[in-house]
């Protein structure tokens, strides 16, 4: 065989050696987000592919699912346009309450958002997303009712706000909490 010709050879099983390899992992990619998306459904409760597919696309995963509950909470909190030390805190107790640990990866997504509000999104289609969760007896969400959430976002509208009582909970709050209310209870 000639030199050229084993070249040619040499290159041909060098592209397919690299195909193979981008195909194994590519493969391996997929069986790691079906794998997360059964862990995913079974910590939901949810089973409908569209609603799991919602929950990745606002970027939960297993280890941050149990957040979700918290993101009325903090649209409740960033209503007036920043979380004050008072709201944060109560977050945070919230948190350790059901069970974040700290320095977990929902501990410090929350604390991104806690810093930086999230998307408009995620607290548009969280409610949705809840409801359904609760809807399927989400073992993620066992002990909390709608009832709950809302009783939740109440605490942390009064949490800083008004001069002697008075005006402690803000149009702003008070249209964040309307808007939760409906949507957790009228679904």
């Amino acid at each position: 065989m000639s030199d050229e010709r084993r070249h040619k050879r040499e290159n041909e099983e060098d592209y397919f050696r690299k195909q193979d390899q981008e195909l194994i992992e590519r493969m391996r990619k997929s069986a790691a987000a079906d794998q997360a998306r059964k862990e995913l459904g079974d910590r939901s409760g949810l089973h409908d592919p569209e609603l799991l597919r919602e929950l990745e696309q606002l970027g939960f995963t297993p280890d941050t699912l149990s957040l979700l509950p918290l993101v009325p909470v903090l649209q409740v909190a960033w209503a007036e346009g920043s979380v004050s030390p008072e709201e944060r805190k109560l977050i945070l107790d919230l948190a350790r309450a059901r069970g974040i640990a700290q320095g977990s990866a929902a501990d410090n997504q929350l604390g991104d958002w806690l810093t930086h509000k999230p998307q408009q999104q995620v607290f548009t289609r969280a409610a949705r997303l809840i409801t359904a969760m609760l809807a399927a007896g989400s073992p993620e969400l066992h002990d909390l009712t709608a009832d709950d959430l809302v009783k939740y976002c109440e605490s942390i509208a009064t949490a800083s706000g008004g001069i002697l009582g008075l005006g402690k909970i803000s149009a702003e709050e008070r249209a964040a909490l309307s808007q939760i209310q409906g949507a957790l209870k009228n679904r």
